[in-house]
């Protein structure tokens, strides 16, 4: 079984989640298509590197990423910062030949996610963008009905992801409600993700129309580096700006003819993780939530008329990556699972020289589709969604 060093720049709460995967996923794809080392990680400071490094055992620190991005030993370069940094670590990564895994949003802006895209390509590389909602099993068996025509074609997607960890006016001034290293709100945070699996079920987004909101215009000033989430302390202290959205409703019509919305907010008290998608054809629906992760519901027109309605599929052994995780039906997946998953399938690709999805060209797509969200809430109108492509080769 072929080594893969990697290293990890950041060590917060996508560290964490990265860290469990690269040690679990070996339990769990057995043969292993390679053994992920986790050789160096890489914080701000070296007191935190070292503290992040001993707590998700990593073999070494650092708080220089150049020094560790041009260091020959390291085959893959995991980017977990915060969005402003993703970029520049990643160009400079596929500079120095090394596969790259990437968190969502790719980028503040789409101009930044094509210049990734386009330094990754010239570098033939392997790229990843952490999209991990779409690789929970019931997501997958989704996409295998849609494949095998079993809801015929697709009329509607309805897909929302709504938390309230940020509800509270009280709650800290992250870096999450700062433009300037965030670039969006709730788009690029969580409406990515919407994109994304609108993107990998129905099919490439046209245009869009939104309104975009924010309601909360300033917050206390976070202490300390660390961005807890729903789990920071409130404060009354001094207060500083918001510049990004806490809300996003958006309308949206794919090329292949279907319509839908998306809907994504931060400020939904009751709503924890709450990712759903329904989606209506012409013969049969599917409805998912992630809350209830282990189960799709599914309708088909071909039921008879005493049975019509929604029933209940569970995953397990028999369905999508079902081999390699639990061996029995609704035994529980959590959201580790899903980042195992991710870490097996872009590492088989490392190893073998393919490529996987999605990778930073779906990244560049998703980023042109919420910079057309952002973009049709200051102007009220309907925008057009570019395809990447078409983008990047009028620009060379």
């Amino acid at each position: 079984m072929q080594d893969i060093n990697i290293a990890m720049i950041g060590g917060g709460f996508m560290g964490k989640a990265h860290s469990l995967a690269y040690a679990a996923m070996p339990m769990f794809f057995w043969p292993a298509p390679a053994r992920p080392v986790k050789k160096i990680l890489v914080d701000v400071t070296d007191e935190l590197a070292r503290s992040a490094a001993d707590r998700y055992a990593w073999e070494g620190s650092s708080s220089s990423w150049r020094d560790v991005v041009n260091d020959p030993s390291i085959d893959v370069i995991d980017i977990a910062t915060p969005n402003n940094l993703h970029a520049e670590i990643a160009i400079a990564a596929a500079e120095a030949g090394k596969h790259i895994i990437c968190e969502k949003p790719l980028t503040p802006t789409a101009e930044e996610a094509g210049r990734m895209y386009e330094a990754a390509k010239k570098a033939g590389i392997v790229t990843a963008v952490a999209f991990n909602y779409r690789r929970t099993p019931a997501v997958a068996l989704a996409k295998k009905y849609i494949d095998e025509g079993a809801i015929g074609k697709i009329l509607n997607f309805r897909g929302t992801y709504l938390q309230d960890w940020s509800a509270d006016p009280n709650s800290p001034l992250s870096w999450r409600f700062q433009k300037k290293v965030a670039g969006s709100g709730a788009v690029g945070d969580i409406g990515s993700h919407v994109v994304d699996l609108a993107r990998y079920l129905v099919g490439e987004i046209a245009e869009v129309t939104s309104v975009v909101s924010t309601f909360i215009p300033d917050r206390p000033l976070q202490s300390g580096g660390l961005d807890a989430l729903g789990g920071s302390s409130k404060s009354d202290g001094p207060r500083g700006p918001v510049d990004v959205d806490d809300e996003a409703m958006s309308l949206v019509r794919f090329r292949g003819g279907a319509v839908g919305s998306i809907e994504a907010t931060r400020n939904a008290w009751g709503r924890n993780n709450y990712i759903t998608f329904e989606i209506h054809g012409t013969e049969g629906s599917i409805f998912f939530n992630y809350e209830n992760r282990d189960e799709l519901q599914v309708a088909f027109k071909g039921d008879a008329a005493d049975r019509r309605g929604f029933r209940t599929v569970y995953t397990g052994p028999n369905t999508p990556y079902g081999e390699s995780l639990w061996p029995i039906p609704a035994l529980g997946i959590g959201y580790g699972e899903t980042k195992i998953i991710e870490a097996h399938d872009f590492l088989k690709a490392v190893v073998e020289g393919g490529t996987v999805s999605p990778n930073f060209a779906d990244g560049y797509q998703a980023a042109l589709v919420d910079d057309a969200i952002l973009e049709s809430g200051r102007t009220g109108q309907w925008v057009a969604v570019p395809d990447a492509t078409a983008v990047l080769a009028s620009d060379g």
